[in-house]
C-alpha cells in the first residue's frame, strides 16, 4: 500500500496567518487520501529577502487587509483564531524550538501545532521571553533552540526550499510540485485525487508563458 501513498512536505513559518489556517485545515483537505507530511519549518523574512520583497504586514494598506482577511478565513474555516498581541515579531526562537524539538530538520505536527496555537490562539505576544520559556518546558526539546546545530538546521531548511523555488509560505511540496498558499489546498486536494491539471499546456508552460521570444 505503500507504494499509493503521497509525500507532502509543508513549508511553514509560524508568523504566517495562512500558514496557520492552512496547517489547521490540511487534515479535512487530506481526508479520504493515503498521505505522510513531513512540516519543515523555514524563514519567511529570508524567502522575502531571496526575492527582495517586503513582508504583507510591512506595506501599511496591505497590512491592514492581511488581517482583516485571515480573520475572515478563519471564521468561514471555524478555526479558532486571535491576532498575536504584536505583529509581526521575530519567529527565530519559536523555528529553533520546533527543530530543537525535531530531528533532520523536521518536526511532528504536535509541536506544530502547539506552537502555532501559542501565537495564533491567545491573543498575547508570541516572542514574549517568559511564556517562550514555558512553551519551552512544556515541548521539552532534547536540545537547546539557540545551539549551533539548530541554527544550521533552519539556515539548511531555508536554503533548499529557496533552491527547489519556495517563495512564500505555506507551501505543499509533492511530487517535485509546489502549491503555495492557503488557497491552493483545493489545488493539492484535486492534484492528490488524480487530476491531470499538471500534465496540461497551461500548467507546463506558465514559467515562460508572455516572455518575448527572440
Amino acid at each position: 500500500w505503500k507504494k499509493f501513498m503521497k509525500h507532502i512536505t509543508f513549508y511553514f513559518d509560524f508568523i504566517s496567518p495562512y500558514a496557520f489556517l492552512a496547517f489547521e485545515k490540511l487534515p479535512r483537505t487530506l481526508d479520504g487520501l493515503s498521505y505522510l507530511v513531513t512540516y519543515k519549518p523555514v524563514l519567511f523574512g529570508a524567502l522575502l529577502k531571496h526575492n527582495g520583497q517586503l513582508g504583507p504586514a510591512e506595506i501599511k494598506d496591505k497590512r491592514t487587509w492581511t488581517y482583516r482577511h485571515a480573520q475572515w478565513l478563519a471564521e468561514e474555516q471555524k478555526t479558532d483564531y486571535q491576532l498575536p498581541l504584536l505583529h509581526p515579531f521575530s519567529s527565530l526562537a519559536l523555528l529553533r524550538l520546533a527543530l530543537a524539538c525535531g530531528r533532520q530538520g523536521v518536526c511532528s505536527r504536535w509541536v506544530c501545532e502547539t506552537i502555532f496555537r501559542h501565537v495564533w490562539q491567545t491573543g498575547l505576544d508570541a516572542a514574549d521571553s517568559e511564556r517562550l520559556k514555558d512553551l519551552t518546558l512544556q515541548l521539552a526539546p532534547s536540545v537547546l533552540g539557540d545551539s549551533a546545530a539548530v541554527k544550521e538546521q533552519l539556515r539548511k531548511n531555508t536554503e533548499s526550499a529557496i533552491a527547489i523555488g519556495v517563495f512564500g509560505v505555506p507551501t505543499y511540496e509533492v511530487d517535485g510540485e509546489l502549491f503555495w498558499g492557503l488557497d491552493a489546498l483545493p489545488m493539492l486536494s484535486a492534484y492528490l485525487r488524480g487530476s491531470d491539471f499538471t500534465q496540461k499546456g497551461a500548467w507546463k508552460n506558465a514559467p515562460t508563458w508572455g516572455r518575448a521570444k527572440g
